[in-house]
């Protein structure tokens, strides 16, 4: 009996974590995927496009452009060019 309560207290042990991990992420919001598929549309996807082929295959190169622009963005540095320079007074 003893041999029992021990063993259920380790298997006890060992699970709790791996459920507290279990789902580490929240899930997304409306705004949040409306976000991604305005994202997709304007890398080149299409979603009422009649497909007739390999309909994952624009989505993935889609994805694919948005995952390139991401890390050109998170690659450069420095604060933006856009607008005017002013020097000297």
């Amino acid at each position: 009996m003893n041999l029992s309560i021990k063993a259920a207290f380790v298997t006890a042990v060992v699970l709790v974590p791996a459920l507290a991990f279990a789902q580490s992420s929240e899930p997304l919001t409306r705004e949040q995927v409306r976000a991604q598929l305005v994202q997709l549309e304007r890398a080149g996807y299409n979603p009422l496009a009649d497909c007739v082929g390999e309909c994952p295959e624009g989505l993935r190169h889609a994805e694919a452009r948005v995952a390139q622009q991401q890390a050109n963005a998170s690659a450069s540095y420095g604060p933006a060019l856009n607008g005017t320079v002013q020097s000297g007074k």
